[in-house]
């Protein structure tokens, strides 16, 4: 990583705390989130893993309007950095800590490898 994309990334990682931090206050069952992100393609290569305890639980965040104000504030807050993403939407995946445990036996790096392809 070449030290103008490390920068980059600490900075995403700063606004994506913030956001992180909201999001936990603010929805049930939210519990962290990361980003993906490849430097030769970037911003469209930029993924946001929003991750939420149970299946249940993230059904009912996507059921009702959180999905458009925590994809909102995940704008905002890039933009606070200069990173101008038009279809915010398009760039976040969700999942859950059970769907990780049943289907990759807990080993997230196995499973956000799907989402970084």
């Amino acid at each position: 990583m070449r030290k103008t994309d490390k920068k980059i990334d600490n900075q995403i990682r700063i606004a994506l705390t913030e956001v992180c931090d909201t999001a936990l206050e603010e929805f049930g069952g939210f519990q962290w989130l990361t980003h993906l992100v490849n430097y030769s393609n970037f911003p469209k290569s930029l993924k946001v893993v929003c991750v939420f305890d149970t299946n249940d639980n993230l059904n009912d965040f996507m059921t009702t309007n959180n999905s458009h104000i925590l994809i909102a504030l995940m704008q905002k807050k890039l933009l606070g950095i200069d990173v101008n993403i038009n279809d915010m939407a398009s760039h976040v995946h969700y999942d859950t800590e059970e769907s990780c445990d049943k289907n990759h036996n807990g080993k997230w790096a196995d499973r956000l490898a799907r989402v970084a392809t």
